[in-house]
């Protein structure tokens, strides 16, 4: 069966889009559509152009026998900018208030639109970094974790506070949860993270950063190395935070229970950023 080119650039998109970081052989799509090597080089060359220009990701051709093309997600910082700032406008809400100080976050991280704009954009970040798996710790960071794994196109561990039956022998530790000060327990099943492997933590909300801290020391029992550690929201009012590098897309400066008043302003994802052009 013989596709026209526009089918072809349709159904290239498609795949490229959901094998994210992979490395796909020009053999490959030349034998999937029955075209010469030369009409797909043409092909992905417009769909380079197109992904470049809109800011949906990099197209990067590897040259060689071995080569191909790999595809990495990318945002442009203008709609970065956009989609930060709407996030602020929605966090700043005085409904959002709990007591304590918190914030209620279950409907946003219950929005697949949102949480796959931020998984894109927090993705965007670590696309090109060397990552073989997304942790999280149950329960409220799992949609996120998933979200930047399907853009990084790699597993999602799950750090629970209790063990299961069905997750086989576990390693557990104590940590210090850095806001409460109080003695938590971490468990991670043996058999979900291989030695070696480099991980990225993403978690929904940080207040000093005993949990995110607690999976480092988690990872040390696995011999496994942290590639970067990436939170949706940050809070600012804290007198010691455990953790140094991060990145987080909205920060909570100030929260006024008794004026129903919520500060919040972008985090560090563009100093972030562009520290590392």
């Amino acid at each position: 069966m013989k596709f026209r080119r526009s089918e072809r650039l349709i159904d290239m998109t498609n795949y490229l889009m959901e094998h994210p970081r992979q490395l796909v052989p020009l053999t490959y799509f030349a034998e999937r559509y029955g075209s010469a090597k030369s009409s797909i080089s043409e092909d992905l060359g417009i769909i380079k152009e197109t992904f470049e220009q809109r800011g949906i990701g990099i197209l990067q051709t590897v040259p060689g026998a071995a080569g191909g093309v790999k595809f990495y997600v990318n945002v442009s910082d203008e709609d970065a900018k956009k989609f930060i700032d709407k996030l602020c406008s929605i966090m700043a809400s005085p409904e959002r208030l709990l007591p304590g100080g918190y914030l209620y976050m279950t409907d946003i991280l219950g929005d697949p639109a949102i949480v796959q704009k931020v998984g894109r954009l927090l993705a965007s970040a670590f696309a090109k970094a060397d990552i073989d798996v997304v942790m999280t710790v149950a329960t409220k960071g799992i949609p996120l974790a998933y979200a930047v794994a399907s853009h990084l196109n790699v597993p999602v561990v799950i750090v629970r506070r209790d063990s299961k039956v069905t997750e086989g022998s576990t390693v557990s530790i104590n940590y210090v949860s850095g806001s409460a000060k109080r003695i938590q327990t971490m468990v991670l099943s043996k058999r979900s993270l291989a030695e070696g492997s480099k991980v990225l933590i993403v978690d929904d909300f940080m207040k000093a950063g005993g949990t995110v801290n607690g999976m480092i020391n988690l990872l040390e029992e696995f011999n496994a190395v942290l590639a970067g550690i990436a939170v949706l929201v940050e809070s600012e009012d804290i007198e010691e935070r455990l953790v140094d590098e991060y990145w987080s897309l909205v920060r909570l400066s100030n929260v006024d229970v008794k004026e129903k008043k919520i500060t919040v302003s972008e985090g560090n994802y563009f100093l972030k950023t562009n520290s590392n052009h």
